[in-house]
């Protein structure tokens, strides 16, 4: 098994790395077996946090509000990550979100994962349900905060130890870091023009919008501007 990486795990407004943002950051740095450093933060995402998410997290607007912004957060991640591989449950998904944001920052951010869904799946083909959460009730590791980012890292990390003690005869390529692959284009932010032309229609329509218009791309801009116009008209003079 590896003995140095960083447990990473993320809380998020939803699923697409395309079109939500990240909530909360968990990571912990792991070298030579032992826990030597933490970062753990909330961001805000400029955007209002649904129910579900809400009730899921225990995240609210309030304390988002006070979060780091995305640039900041992901910046240090980064730096706080270094060359070490990352460790997590289902590893991509947040990985994904990372690298999203990064590319659009110009930070580099070109990892090898270790997923402990993974191994798990292929070591405990028989379990049902093989969630975090499921894993850490069928070993009796200690989950408190579920859905929390830092307490979902240290729970991966766990699992990882527990995984690789019960199965030492297990093939060594299972427990080792991946390459983890991610395409995505560089986006640039909203355009003076599409700002403008956003307050317009918020104004001409009447309309309260979950999102600052300041932390929109170009592409989420042209998403919501084609949403509003679809759903409420255009402008008319």
């Amino acid at each position: 098994m590896t003995d140095s990486y960083i447990a990473l795990d993320l809380e998020t407004t939803g699923l697409s790395p395309a079109e939500d943002r990240i909530l909360e950051i968990g990571a912990i740095r792991v070298e030579g077996g032992r826990i030597l450093e933490r970062y753990e933060t909330l961001l805000n995402p400029g955007i209002r946090i649904s129910p579900r998410i809400q009730e899921l997290t225990g995240i609210t607007d309030e304390m988002a509000a006070g979060g780091k912004d995305t640039r900041t957060a992901v910046g240090e991640l980064a730096e706080f990550c270094g060359d070490l591989p990352l460790l997590g449950h289902n590893i991509l998904f947040d990985y994904s979100f990372v690298k999203k944001n990064a590319v659009n920052f110009g930070l580099e951010f070109e990892k090898a994962g270790i997923d402990t869904l993974k191994i798990a799946r292929k070591l405990l083909p028989d379990m049902e349900h093989k969630s975090l959460t499921a894993l850490c009730c069928h070993y009796g590791i200690v989950h408190e905060h579920a859905h929390r980012a830092v307490d979902d890292a240290c729970a991966a990390m766990e699992l990882y130890l527990r995984l690789s003690r019960d199965f030492p005869d297990s093939p060594p390529e299972l427990f080792e870091p991946f390459p983890l692959t991610y395409k995505v284009k560089k986006q640039g932010p909203v355009t003076p023009a599409q700002k403008g032309y956003l307050n317009d229609l918020v104004k001409y329509h009447k309309i309260a919008l979950d999102v600052s218009v300041d932390t929109l791309t170009k592409n989420e801009a042209s998403r919501l501007i084609d949403k509003i116009i679809s759903t409420h008209g255009r402008i008319i003079r």
